[in-house]
């Protein structure tokens, strides 16, 4: 008789449990806590608790908790999730911020008044410091007659749905244009470099518009080309998405150089396109840090830039569930989205996709703008900064690894920025290339030659062993061919724990050199696998649908790249 290919090890579990355990017909339900046993009843130290139906009976509290804890230990560390943007730190005031407010809900404007207040404090915050006083003074200095820009905006979930905000608004705003000059509104597009995070794809799915994602290059950093955009647009496209704070790499996309293009475009043919800029992570890391951009503009210094987005839970430096939009103006969102709301005794402005959702983090998020300020902001992101150029410089000191980001290259002693009189004179951000605080390396060309075994996901999975979560990913479409590792640095990331990373990384690889080839694709089937669906077992139809998925598996470039935010 063969072997069974396919063992359920519930089934045998459950099986093993039902020959050890009699039959007990004397439940509790009543909740009483047995001593005598580490859990308690109706889960003692031989039951498992359920998993896809509910009990008929409860459990006293303390037992689930501990049952739920014992589980969830098996998660990854979040200070050692290097894959994700998303801040996994908060100082103690704002973790007890967190917990006195997280019953309000955002939605109940009228019965929580001020933490409305607060809300629109953060947008006028965050209007400010991109840029729409600074437009209103260079408008006036220039003797053009002062435009009264009335920015508005609102908190979000996250950044995917900001993005979808100020996708639907330009395409509402194209719409009106259309129908005024008698055209119809049938074949909307918006243009996106492929490197794109899903959440520009989803929006161009979700409310159907065409998306036309261009193709990027070495020579474009692997971010949009502005080149491109100027033989992609048409009188159809709705807006053009521009990121700052690709991530895949960290480079900023040239806000500025797009919207040249757009100006000649429009003056050519007089069609008006907006930008919008997904600024999920550097909305809150080019305002701060001496870097900048590198020079150019980036924010509503632009009139082209109509919206912008940002993560206060990534760079804001505030847990998951808050993110940011703002308009230039409110005439750059149309009135026809806003609904009036009249709910709870009082009546309010919506313009949201979500309505009841957690205010806790926008109270956190007003928490860090007043207690750290502009010049605390500063601090952490030159701090990740310069932690992210010691992980690049570490690892292209080892001579096996390269970085496919720029950080850590110096810029040309032209382009670097003079101090302030009052600022001390100290090596900053401004001194090299601009971008996120990521490090996005891969395997020296010399290396594979040498080693070609050696595959990067196996790098990835021993680290992931020693509990660091570092992806490993191809590139977007067009130089999907070149794989590599990535290390988000959040502000979490301390020197110590930095040289423990570095230590790791050379100790992995060193061992795999000392190696005759190793197949770890057991390993990597594990990875791909995850966990098991209601554990039952498999029919032959299913297995051969696995089977054809692995026989493509290493074709990383098909379907949507998540890139891991």
């Amino acid at each position: 008789m063969s072997l069974s290919r396919h063992v359920d090890p519930e089934d045998i579990i459950h099986h093993l449990q039902d020959l050890r355990i009699p039959a007990q017909s004397s439940y509790s339900s009543t909740g009483q806590t047995s001593h005598l046993t580490p859990f308690s009843h109706p889960y003692a130290s031989q039951r498992d608790i359920p998993r896809y139906q509910i009990p008929a009976d409860g459990a006293p509290g303390d037992t689930v908790y501990e049952m739920l804890k014992d589980e969830l230990d098996l998660d990854g560390r979040p200070n050692l999730n290097l894959a994700s943007f998303v801040d996994t730190y908060l100082e103690d005031n704002a973790q007890k911020l967190m917990a006195e407010n997280m019953g309000k809900n955002l939605a109940d404007n009228d019965e929580y008044p001020a933490m409305l207040s607060i809300s629109n404090r953060c947008v006028s915050i965050l209007a400010h410091l991109w840029g729409v006083q600074k437009r209103k003074q260079k408008e006036t200095e220039g003797g053009a007659a002062q435009k009264d820009d009335k920015a508005v905006g609102s908190p979000t979930v996250g950044s995917s749905e900001a993005i979808h905000l100020g996708g639907l608004a330009m395409k509402r705003r194209w719409q009106e244009r259309r129908r005024a000059a008698g055209k119809d509104t049938l074949k909307p597009n918006i243009v996106m470099g492929a490197n794109a995070q899903v959440a520009l794809l989803k929006f161009a799915r979700y409310f159907e518009v065409e998306e036309r994602v261009l193709p990027v290059s070495e020579k474009s950093k692997f971010c949009l080309d502005p080149e491109l955009v100027r033989e992609s647009v048409d009188e159809n496209t709705i807006g053009v998405f521009v990121i700052l704070g690709s991530t895949y790499t960290g480079h900023y996309e040239p806000v500025e150089a797009v919207s040249e293009i757009l100006d000649e475009y429009q003056e050519k043919t007089g069609v008006d396109i907006p930008i919008h800029v997904d600024a999920a992570s550097g909305g809150f890391v080019v305002p701060f840090s001496h870097a900048g951009t590198g020079g150019w503009k980036w924010n509503f210094e632009l009139p082209r830039v109509v919206s912008i987005n940002a993560s206060g839970h990534k760079y804001g430096l505030v847990t998951a569930g808050v993110g940011w939009i703002v308009w230039r103006d409110e005439s750059c969102l149309p009135k026809d989205l806003i609904f009036e709301l009249h709910y709870l005794g009082g009546t309010e402005e919506s313009y949201t996709l979500n309505f009841s959702r957690p205010g806790a983090q926008v109270i956190v998020q007003y928490y860090n703008l007043i207690h750290l300020g502009f010049s605390g902001y500063r601090e952490v992101m030159e701090n990740c900064l310069a932690n992210a150029r010691i992980l690049s410089q570490s690892l292209e000191a080892t001579g096996w690894y390269t970085c496919v980001s720029d950080i850590h290259r110096r810029r040309s002693p032209t382009t670097i920025t003079t101090p302030l009189p009052n600022e001390v004179h100290t090596e900053t951000s401004a001194s090299y290339a601009a971008g996120l605080p990521v490090v996005a390396f891969r395997l020296t060309d010399e290396f594979r030659r040498e080693y070609p075994h050696i595959k990067q996901q196996t790098i990835s999975l021993l680290l992931r062993a020693r509990q660091w979560i570092i992806p490993n990913y191809a590139l977007p479409p067009g130089e999907n061919g070149t794989e590599i590792l990535r290390v988000v640095v959040r502000v979490s990331m301390s020197f110590d724990l930095l040289d423990r990373l570095v230590t790791d990384i050379v100790q992995v690889t060193e061992t795999l050199m000392d190696k005759d080839e190793v197949d770890l694709s057991v390993l990597r089937e594990q990875h791909r696998k995850g966990w098991p669906v209601v554990g039952k077992g498999k029919g032959k139809g299913e297995k051969k649908k696995e089977e054809a998925e692995r026989e493509g598996e290493g074709k990383m470039q098909d379907g949507i790249h998540r890139s891991v935010c």
